[in-house]
C-alpha cells in the first residue's frame, strides 16, 4: 500500500437538520440500484464546490441487464426483481420532504428495446420517473462525483468508470478543472464509452461460468477497444513522462481494494479515497482467478451478489493496467449519485 490517505467523503449523519434542503439521487445500472439522500450544505469558498451530508442511502445488485446482450430486450424476472428494490426506495424518499431528485437509468435501459414499457410500469408502480441518460452523460456524472479526488501535484488524470453494461473512460486535464472553480466539470479533454461491463463482457464470452477460463481472451478484446482512444489522446506517452493520476470509480476496483486489504467485511470508509499499487491489485486478480467458484461466493467481501461478475470486472481492470501501467490509483467509492447531488446543489 502506498497511502491510506482519504479525501474527505461527503460527511454521513442519520438524520437531517431542521431547516435542511434535502436532494435525492438514483442510479439505476445494469447490475445495481443505487440511491443517495443528501442535505446540501453552502459552498465554503467562492471557488469551493457545494458540500453536502448524506443523511440515508441504499444499494441493491438486480442484474436489470441480465440477458440484454442475448435477447436485446429486459426480461419479466430482471423488472420485476428491480421495480422491487425501486420500491424499497421509494419507501425511504417518503421518509423525507425532497427538494430536488434525479434518478436516471443506463447502459441497460440505453440498449433494450422494450425500456420505455419498463420505465412507465416503474412510473405507475413507484411513481418514480426515471431518465435515460447519455453515454456522455452518464461519464459527466461521475466525473463530477469523484472530482474532489484529483490530486493537483498531477496535470492529467485517467478516470475511468467500470459498470455492469458499459464502462466509460475520461482524459482529464487537471489544470483545466481546478481553474474551473468546481463550479462544472470542466477538464475533460476527451471521454469514450465501450459496450464492456461486468455482465455484457461475461455473456460476451459464454457467461461468467466460463470466466476464468476466457478471462485472458477478454482482456484482450478490451485492450482493442480503449486502445485507439490511448492513441489519439497520446495518453500512453504522457503517462510514461509522469504526474499522470489514475482514478477509478468503479465497484470492481473498490472490491479489490477490500480483498487487498484483508477487511473482513466491504467498508466504504476504509476505501473511498485511497491509494493503492496497480500491482498489488493485479495480484489480488491472480489470487481470485486462482479460487474456486465457490471459495469467491463465500468470500467476505464478494458473497453471492458479486460473484457471478467479480471476474469480468477484473479483466477490464487488467485491460486497463495494460494499456496504461501506472504505479498507483486512487479509488473513489463514489460516482454518478455523488454527480447528480452536487449537480443539483449547483442548480
Amino acid at each position: 500500500m502506498l497511502d491510506s490517505s482519504v479525501t474527505s467523503p461527503p460527511r454521513r449523519s442519520s438524520m437531517p437538520v431542521a431547516g435542511e434542503s434535502i436532494y435525492a439521487a438514483l442510479d439505476l445500472g445494469t447490475n445495481n440500484c443505487r440511491l443517495l439522500i443528501a442535505a446540501g450544505e453552502p459552498a465554503a469558498g467562492a471557488h469551493l464546490p457545494p458540500a453536502f451530508r448524506v443523511v440515508d442511502s441504499f444499494s441493491r445488485i438486480v442484474k436489470l441487464g441480465e440477458g440484454v446482450t442475448a435477447t436485446g430486450t429486459l426480461s419479466g424476472e430482471a423488472m420485476e426483481r428491480t421495480i422491487a428494490a425501486l420500491k424499497v426506495c421509494q419507501k425511504k424518499l417518503k421518509r423525507y420532504d425532497v427538494a430536488r431528485a434525479r434518478f436516471v437509468a443506463t447502459e441497460a435501459c440505453r440498449r433494450a428495446s422494450n425500456s420505455d414499457v419498463f420505465v412507465e410500469r416503474v412510473h405507475a408502480e413507484t411513481g418514480l420517473t426515471l431518465d435515460i441518460i447519455s453515454n456522455e452523460e452518464e461519464a459527466r456524472l461521475a466525473f463530477l462525483g469523484c472530482a474532489s479526488l484529483l490530486s493537483q501535484g498531477s496535470h492529467r488524470a485517467i478516470v475511468f468508470d467500470i459498470g455492469g453494461g458499459s464502462t466509460e473512460f475520461m482524459w482529464i486535464d487537471v489544470t483545466d478543472h481546478a481553474n474551473a472553480g468546481g463550479k462544472h466539470p470542466r477538464g475533460i479533454a476527451a471521454w469514450l464509452s465501450i459496450d464492456c461491463g461486468v455482465m455484457n463482457l461475461a455473456d460476451r464470452f459464454g457467461g461468467q461460468a466460463f470466466a476464468d477460463l476466457a478471462f485472458d481472451d477478454m482482456v484482450a478484446y478490451v485492450e482493442k477497444r480503449i486502445a485507439p482512444f490511448d492513441e489519439a489522446n497520446d495518453i500512453g506517452d504522457t503517462l510514461s513522462g509522469g504526474r499522470v493520476q489514475l482514478l477509478s470509480t468503479s465497484g470492481t476496483v473498490t472490491t479489490l481494494a477490500a480483498i487487498h486489504l484483508g477487511l473482513p467485511r466491504y467498508d466504504r470508509s476504509r476505501i473511498d479515497g485511497i491509494r493503492l499499487a496497480v500491482s498489488d491489485l493485479r495480484e489480488t486478480t491472480r489470487k481470485l482467478l486462482a479460487m474456486r467458484p465457490s471459495e469467491r461466493f463465500h468470500h467476505p467481501c464478494i458473497g453471492p451478489d458479486r460473484e457471478d461478475y467479480i471476474l469480468s470486472g477484473c479483466a477490464i481492470f487488467e485491460a486497463i493496467s495494460n494499456i496504461w501501467p501506472a504505479g498507483e490509483i486512487t479509488i473513489a467509492d463514489r460516482g454518478v449519485r455523488e454527480g447528480i447531488i452536487i449537480s443539483l446543489l449547483q442548480g
